[in-house]
Parts: C-alpha cells; sequence; structure tokens
C-alpha cells in the first residue's frame, strides 16, 4: 500500500513540475477524438501481461530501441520490404519480442477510432502499462501523447543508433548525449536490466575470452562468472538465456543497483557504470527504491519524448507493421 502511494504522489508531482506537458506532446491528446483509447490499451495489456509475464521486459526493450533510431515514432514496427529492409530485421533488433500484442491493441483501437491514435502512442502506452501491473494498475509514469507515426525504418540505422551492450562509460554517454540525455538518465535507464534475460553470445566473452588470452574478466565477480559458466556453453551459444537480475527477472525493483555493486552486472555496459565517480554515485544512489521509481518515471518521460514526429509531420498508421498507401 505504501509503495502505491508513493507511486501516485511521484506521477502528480511530475506533473506539478511541468511534465504533463511537454513541446506537442500531451496528457490526453485523445480525449475527444478517441476517448477509449488509453482505457483499451490498458485492459488489453493486463490480459497479454497475466498470460506473458515477461511482456514489460519485451516492450521496454522494443521501446527504447524505437526511440534510439529515429525518435519514437514506431519505426521498429514497420517490416521489410521487397525494397527495404527494416529495423526490426537489423541484428540488435532479432530478438526482440512483443509486435503481437501492440498489434492486438491496434486492432482493438481501430475498430473504435480508426486512424486516430498512433502506433507510437501505443508502444509508449502499452510499455508503461504494462510496467503498471505489478503496482496494482498505478502508472509509475505519465505518457504524454499526440505522437505520429514514421513512414521510414532502415536497418543500418538501427545498427548505427543502437548503444550495444559491450559499449563503455564514454561510448555509453555519447549515445546517450547523441539523444539529449544525460549521464544521469543512462544510469537510470539501465535499472530496467533488473528484468528480462540476456543471449549468453552478449556476454559470454567476459566469461571465456575477454582480452583474446581465453582469460575472463577481472571485474565480473568471480562466483557469479562461475555460476554462468555452468549456464553458457562456450562462445558459440547463441541461444541460451540467462536472467539480467540473478535474484528474479520478472519483478521490477531497484535490485539491478545492489547487484552492479558486487561486479554482479551482466553486460560490459553494466560494469561501465562503476567506473566513473559520477556514474558510480548515481548507482548508489539509486538504490534507495523509492528514489529510483521516481527518478525512473521522469527519464522514461525523457526518453519518450526523443525527436517525436508532431503535428502534420508523418501519418497515423491504420496497421502497424505496414506504412499507409496513399
Amino acid at each position: 500500500m505504501k509503495t502505491t502511494s508513493f507511486l501516485v504522489a511521484c506521477v502528480l508531482l511530475s506533473c506539478f513540475l511541468g511534465a504533463c506537458h511537454a513541446g506537442n506532446l500531451r496528457k490526453n491528446f485523445y480525449r475527444n477524438s478517441c476517448p477509449q483509447a488509453e482505457a483499451i490499451v490498458k485492459t488489453k495489456i493486463q490480459q497479454h501481461v497475466a498470460a506473458r509475464p515477461e511482456l514489460p521486459a519485451k516492450l521496454i526493450r522494443m521501446h527504447f530501441h524505437d526511440c534510439f533510431v529515429r525518435g519514437c515514432d514506431g519505426s521498429v514496427l514497420l517490416d521489410s520490404t521487397a525494397t527495404n529492409k527494416a529495423e526490426k530485421d537489423s541484428i540488435p533488433n532479432l530478438s526482440l519480442a512483443g509486435y503481437d500484442v501492440i498489434d492486438d491493441i491496434k486492432a482493438a483501437i481501430e475498430a473504435k477510432c480508426s486512424g486516430i491514435v498512433s502506433c507510437a502512442d501505443i508502444l509508449a502506452l502499452a510499455t508503461r502499462d504494462a510496467f503498471s501491473v505489478r503496482f496494482n494498475n498505478v502508472p509509475l509514469w505519465e505518457v504524454l501523447t499526440g505522437r505520429r507515426d514514421g513512414r521510414v525504418s532502415i536497418a543500418s540505422e538501427a545498427l548505427a543508433n543502437l548503444p550495444p551492450p559491450f559499449f563503455n562509460f564514454t561510448q555509453l554517454k555519447q549515445s546517450f548525449e547523441s539523444k539529449k540525455l544525460t549521464v544521469h538518465d543512462l544510469v537510470v535507464l539501465s535499472g530496467a536490466h533488473t528484468i528480462g534475460v540476456g543471449h549468453c553470445n552478449l556476454f559470454s566473452n567476459r566469461l571465456f575470452n575477454f582480452t583474446g588470452k581465453g582469460d575472463q574478466d577481472p571485474s565480473l565477480n568471480p562466483t557469479y562468472a562461475d555460476f554462468l559458466k555452468t549456464k553458457c556453453h562456450g562462445l558459440s551459444d547463441t541461444t541460451t538465456t540467462v536472467e539480467l537480475d540473478p535474484n528474479g527477472s520478472t519483478k521490477f525493483d531497484n535490485d539491478y543497483y545492489n547487484i552492479l555493486v558486487q561486479n554482479k552486472g551482466l553486460f560490459q555496459s553494466d560494469a561501465a557504470l562503476l567506473t566513473t565517480k559520477t556514474s558510480r554515485n548515481i548507482v548508489n544512489e539509486l538504490r534507495n527504491q523509492n528514489k529510483f521509481y521516481t527518478e525512473f518515471g521522469q527519464s522514461m518521460q525523457r526518453m519518450g519524448a526523443i525527436e517525436v514526429l508532431t503535428g502534420s509531420a508523418g501519418e497515423i498508421r491504420h496497421k502497424c507493421s505496414v506504412v499507409n498507401s496513399n
């Protein structure tokens, strides 16, 4: 009950500080044009998460991958065509999941208000609502709406813009700064790694061949490394997955930061957050759970506003996987 009350206060505080209106995005954008839209998203997500508890991790990853390539415009949802390889078929996106959920929500909304609600907004709302399920459907952050859908999706742009799990701190900082996000946002949003799983091939070099000499990453907790070696079967293992948080992959809390200071961050990009004084200080601050929830919500709002299309830019797709035919 205390956590729920705290989350309500966090959302209200964010609105008070001006986060309920940012640029051309605003709260309840569809209040008049499609008043049922947000309720449909919420109901559908509750049904899907009940059947698939891993869904919050899947959707936040998709939302992040969407926003970091051409902004939060739903371009990650587009299918490849005969003449174009789309973002979803780029190597970093091959393991994305949840497209069927977004399509299901879009179909339900189209049945009520055709051509009104963007796929980009549906993805942003669905991500937030998937996280809310664990907190008695109290939202962790406010989602401002009014995004429009992009008409371009290029696989090579995903490869160029998405920070890989082997980035060092300098590279991570540059990646986030290119999207007008701060080091603070970087450390806070990395906290999403408290849920979900990672494929062995994304970190197995830390276990078996860190410097090319068959060695182990010295910054990785040795006991944890031994455990990971019982799960991953060498550098060529591309199918096995391991929980990002060894204490559980479906509970959203601040445990990521507690395991991080024990040198149990799974990826090099996780361990990188301990390599500068500034980022280490933020890691330690976020070991306070209430502070983490507050900061996470604010950083998600900033991420959700990256390079959005609004007004007459882009379009409102009728189907999320294909651009409208003119």
